[in-house]
């Protein structure tokens, strides 16, 4: 089960932190990531870690976004800087298992219920 939190309203050039609380998997085997999906267009990977613990994030948001998991990994964050109106999309966090892509959504079964990130 995964529960998000932290979505809101800001301004350009904000930022914003994204919390993801996760439960009954063994954090071992599992991958995780998070995802967005703006009205209209695909769902796109925005920033992953893999089993190994090696995170990856998209092109448009490197150097702005970082993901981090605390140390029970249990929850997972997604630190947002230098916000952009192109930002602004629904936010979930997801989990799989020993992720081949961690940026692609077909390699996750578990989902959140979505957060939503507007910069205006």
């Amino acid at each position: 089960q995964l529960v998000e939190s932290g979505g809101k309203t800001v301004q350009t050039g904000g930022s914003l932190r994204l919390s993801c609380q996760a439960s009954g998997y063994h954090h071992s085997a599992y991958c995780l990531a998070w995802f967005r999906q703006a009205p209209g267009k695909a769902r796109e990977g925005v920033a992953g870690i893999g089993t190994n613990g090696v995170a990856a994030a998209a092109d448009s948001v490197k150097g702005r976004f970082t993901i981090s998991r605390d140390s029970a990994k249990t929850t997972l964050f997604l630190e947002m800087n230098s916000l952009k109106p192109d930002d602004t999309a629904m936010y979930y966090c997801a989990t799989g298992v020993y992720c081949a892509n961690v940026l692609s959504p077909s390699e996750y079964g578990t989902w959140s219920q979505g957060t939503q990130v507007t910069v205006s």
